[in-house]
């Protein structure tokens, strides 16, 4: 960043191992510098380092982190998340996070108690979800998904009525309660039944998505600001049970488009279809227009990773720089999937110009949430 006439570079060197920082100041002005040397070099560190296995030792445990996709995603393995862990292995994680965006573990089996005690080490919790008034008893940070559960809250007709307000190809594809004006800064999910072909999982690369789209475009994105809320631009209505305890619990905030991360300073889309209305200030048509444009770089291949669960499987994913799909192509069959899921209390997102968010209806997401239970 400039300050004071001075390039401050804090970058990440994955290939020296994980968490090792390289920090410069230069006395010389960014323009006797060269911005566009600084660019060039982080960028080609980048692309030789994106598919380099990382080793790092801890006391407790030695972690090697292999990348499983070009943009995004990497595997960890030689560690037992189930057990404390120490300072070194938590560092270890969050850097591998920062930098994959999403990672994963294998043959955890963690029981609740010690997926909430594993996800505290990364930041306090939330409740488990704005709309469910049962998570699992003594275990309010618990959010279960299971499509059974839903029809059993919600009523048969619940899976026919979110399929109706899904407009176009880039349904299902979110990023985690940012109707909240504090969306959660990162989400922990772990496989307890998972079916034996289908319901895989995807996650996109915010960041990259921002990055492949043209100069002139990202100048005009980093000036938007868009309302969230759930349902996105096919609120639910009517009468029905969903759309009764959306109501009795709204929330609505205002986001920048374009997010600036807090921990990496990467600037990162920040919309997605399953929450996203409309962009302030402009027409509905040309709000449509925009959005879609975002949404298909947002979904765009490359960018994404798939995860095929198995029992004890767990994603974590920064949930500032991704957006993930949920399964689709199991609902025409009879199998069962059951995933818990936890999230970290996160910030309000700040845009390029330095403009928070901005709260329209309901309170931030905490750990003291309450849901209103009006049917």
């Amino acid at each position: 960043m400039l300050t004071d006439g001075k390039l401050l570079l804090d970058y990440e060197v994955a290939a020296h191992g994980i968490g090792c920082h390289i920090r410069q100041c230069w006395e010389r002005s960014a323009a006797a510098m060269g911005r566009h040397m600084l660019t060039h070099f982080i960028a080609e560190h980048r692309r030789r380092s994106a598919t380099m296995t990382l080793t790092e030792e801890s006391p407790t445990s030695t972690i090697t982190v292999h990348p499983v996709a070009g943009h995004i995603g990497a595997e960890i393995t030689g560690v037992d998340i189930a057990q404390p862990l120490d300072e070194e292995a938590v560092a270890a994680i969050k850097s591998a996070l920062h930098r994959y965006k999403v990672v994963f573990f294998r043959e955890q089996n963690l029981d609740h108690a010690q997926q909430i005690a594993f996800g505290r080490r990364f930041g306090e919790l939330t409740y488990a979800h704005p709309h469910d008034d049962a998570p699992p008893e003594e275990y309010p940070e618990i959010f279960t998904v299971d499509p059974r559960r839903y029809e059993d809250r919600y009523g048969k007709d619940f899976r026919e009525e979110t399929r109706r307000r899904q407009y176009s190809y880039f349904t299902g594809w979110h990023t985690d309660v940012t109707a909240a004006v504090n969306p959660p800064a990162g989400s922990i999910l772990r496989a307890e039944i998972v079916p034996t072909v289908g319901g895989d999982t995807q996650w996109t690369n915010l960041v990259a998505a921002y990055q492949g789209l043209s100069e002139p475009v990202q100048r005009f994105v980093d000036t938007l600001r868009a309302e969230h809320r759930y349902g996105g631009s096919e609120r639910p209505v009517g009468d029905s049970i969903y759309a009764r305890r959306v109501n009795d619990n709204l929330l609505v905030s205002v986001h920048p488009v374009v997010r600036v991360h807090p921990v990496t300073g990467e600037k990162g889309l920040f919309v997605n279809p399953g929450f996203t209305s409309h962009v302030v200030g402009l027409t509905a048509r040309e709000s449509r227009a925009v959005l879609d444009l975002l949404y298909a770089e947002i979904t765009r291949p490359e960018y994404t990773v798939r995860f095929r669960w198995e029992p004890g499987s767990v994603a974590f994913w920064d949930n500032r720089a991704t957006a993930h799909l949920a399964p689709r192509d199991i609902e025409h069959l009879h199998v069962e999937r059951r995933l818990h899921r936890v999230t970290l209390i996160g910030d309000r997102p700040v845009g390029p110009d330095g403009r928070e968010s901005e709260l329209i209806a309901g309170r931030p997401f905490t750990a003291d949430h309450q849901v209103v239970v009006g049917v």
